[in-house]
């Protein structure tokens, strides 16, 4: 990730904002972090998105991109971020790594990062904003229901957008000590903000805090059939 100086080419009017991002949307949501405030001031937001959609980058709210996909909120990914309680070098999967933001805000968290899209649209996003401020990440493109098995096992498996169906493939994923992170929602309910840690048993869950996300298309639950 570039360092501080990087951001003084960056429009007055942009680094106003990231500023005003984190003091009145994150720091107020319990985010502590100092990494993650760090990495939400330096780090562009706007140029993760496309061009017709940059003015938004610093709302807080979701930014409804394409196919049902979002960039999730500021203050949602930071609080995901602190609870995922990333660790200097660990080996983390980001799936629906969408424009590569949080990709982005993981590598400069000190983790080995490798980002998970199916969209060719978002990936094109990603790709040109990640050569620029986080090379160190690993882009890649598949199905986010099966993972990236070739640099498994992770010791973190972060899932972007909310899940109603988590995949098997995902949690297999995930080292024989390692964590996943996800926005868990069942039909009709608030989404939760959960961390799955693994034992020989597998994943056990606990949420943490409501979290509302839009849910990944690629991992809602097919619907029930009615007679």
């Amino acid at each position: 990730m570039p360092d501080d100086s990087a951001t003084v080419s960056l429009p007055g009017l942009c680094q106003d904002a990231r500023s005003a991002m984190v003091d009145s949307q994150v720091r107020p949501n319990k985010v502590t972090d100092p990494r993650i405030l760090a990495a939400m001031r330096s780090l562009p937001r706007e140029q993760f998105l496309p061009q017709a959609l940059q003015a938004r980058a610093y709302a807080d709210d979701d930014v409804k991109l394409s196919q049902g996909r979002v960039m999730v909120s500021p203050m949602v990914t930071a609080r995901l971020l602190q609870l995922a309680a990333i660790r200097r070098g660990e080996r983390v999967l980001l799936v629906g790594a969408g424009t590569g933001y949080t990709a982005a805000l993981l590598d400069a968290c000190g983790a080995d990062v490798t980002a998970l899209e199916e969209d060719t649209s978002l990936l094109a996003v990603a790709k040109v904003a990640l050569a620029a401020w986080a090379p160190g990440v690993v882009l890649v493109e598949g199905p986010l229901v099966e993972g990236w098995k070739a640099a498994a096992p992770y010791d973190l498996v972060i899932i972007e957008g909310a899940v109603e169906h988590l995949p098997d493939a995902l949690a297999a994923q995930v080292d024989a000590l390692g964590r996943l992170v996800m926005v868990r929602v069942a039909a009709g309910q608030v989404g939760q903000a959960t961390v799955g840690r693994k034992s020989a048993s597998g994943l056990s869950f606990s949420a943490e805090f409501d979290a509302t996300v839009a849910a990944l298309p690629a991992m809602r639950r097919a619907p029930a059939f009615v007679f």
